[in-house]
């Protein structure tokens, strides 16, 4: 059975939906009911979506850029993955960059990214004085030598 999120939906858009059967992400547009945000070359604007979330404990939602943009217009996500924490209720928001040498306009109900539902572990930690080898070890960015 899926997950059940409770949504208050404020745009005019339909809800974020899943565009395959196998798709892991929701497409969520942009909420701009008075006008388009233009954004110039390196510009970067937070983009509203009017939707807000109440995600259960141990949930995250994050907000991912689409490949299709970022390949096709050189806009995407500028943190990302965003997290949406469980105890957030703000609008949905999405930090978009432009790094183009072109503007890009972003209008009413565009796709702007997409949001995956996440479970995650909450933690606590175990101070020891030195961790247990692995064949790895200290080894860094590149250290396995794999293509």
């Amino acid at each position: 059975m899926p997950l059940q999120i409770e949504i208050v939906n404020n745009s005019h858009h339909a809800l974020p939906s899943f565009a395959t059967v196998l798709s892991a992400g929701m497409d969520l547009r942009a909420y701009l009911p008075e006008s388009s945000i233009v954004l110039k070359p390196g510009e970067r604007a937070l983009i509203p979506t009017g939707l807000h979330i109440a995600l259960p404990a141990g949930y995250e939602a994050q907000v991912r850029p689409r490949s299709g943009l970022a390949y096709k217009s050189g806009v995407t996500v500028l943190n990302s993955p965003g997290t949406i924490d469980a105890d957030y209720r703000g609008d949905v928001g999405v930090i978009l960059i432009n790094h183009s040498d072109q503007t890009f306009e972003v209008q009413d109900g565009a796709r702007i990214a997409q949001m995956v539902i996440a479970k995650y572990e909450t933690v606590t930690w175990q101070e020891v004085a030195e961790l247990p080898t692995s064949e790895r070890g200290k080894g860094g960015f590149g250290s396995t030598g794999k293509a």
